[in-house]
């Protein structure tokens, strides 16, 4: 397995594995260091790179890493360790800047208003509500990685469960992009849909600018 392809997964698993010890002692590492809105009283700009290393669960932890285990690594071979990584950590906080612009206009949406009920039966105030909004997940990042793959692999046919037949990457990589959209805009599943998004739109705005600047990845493989 390429060097930052391994390294990814172990540093993943590893603040997984500390954040659930953590929380045994009262210690809230996702809180700390998720991603909270920048005019939050516990925002820190770092969050913007600590809050990929973080997850929620073991089925978010996992899906991710699978997928960088079995895109990411194709990738390091394809581009090399450095532009992989950068590639990576770039995305991630791309997606990161466009949650906090979802974070923006949620809270110019509720500013009118003295408190939000959050369904509960509980009124917050808008200060409270939007301490309350954290992002954690390698998620933005992943799916750049997709969205790479399928843009150099772009005829590369793929089995995806429960679909019967193979697809091919370009329209796996389009058709997440569009079940993202919608599932953003329906919004209420407390996913950061649009975070997503951005680590995609970041990852083709790079590609792009590596094809025109220099050649990177200007290959189609098939």
């Amino acid at each position: 397995m390429p060097t930052v392809t391994k390294n990814l997964l172990i540093i993943n698993v590893l603040c997984f594995l500390g954040a659930m010890v953590a929380r045994r002692y009262g210690v809230d590492l996702n809180d700390m260091l998720g991603l909270h809105f920048f005019l939050a009283s516990d925002f820190n700009p770092a969050q913007l790179i600590t809050y990929m290393f973080m997850h929620a669960n073991f089925q978010h932890i996992f899906f991710n890493m699978f997928a960088v285990w079995m895109f990411g690594r194709t990738l390091e071979m394809v581009w090399g360790p450095k532009r992989f990584l950068f590639y990576y950590i770039l995305c991630g906080i791309g997606a990161g800047l466009i949650q906090e612009a979802v974070y923006y206009f949620e809270y110019a949406d509720i500013y009118k208003y003295s408190g939000v009920d959050i369904g509960t039966g509980i009124t917050l105030s808008v200060g409270e509500f939007l301490n309350m909004q954290t992002t954690v997940g390698a998620s933005g990042a992943v799916y750049a990685i997709l969205l790479a793959f399928g843009m150099l692999f772009p005829n590369s046919e793929m089995f995806i469960f429960p679909i019967p037949m193979p697809i091919k990457a370009k329209y796996f990589v389009i058709g997440y992009a569009v079940l993202e959209l919608v599932l953003g805009i329906s919004g209420g599943d407390g996913i950061a849909h649009f975070a997503h998004l951005g680590g995609m739109l970041f990852g083709l705005v790079l590609i792009i600018y590596w094809r025109k600047k220099n050649g990177g990845g200007q290959q189609i493989y098939y």
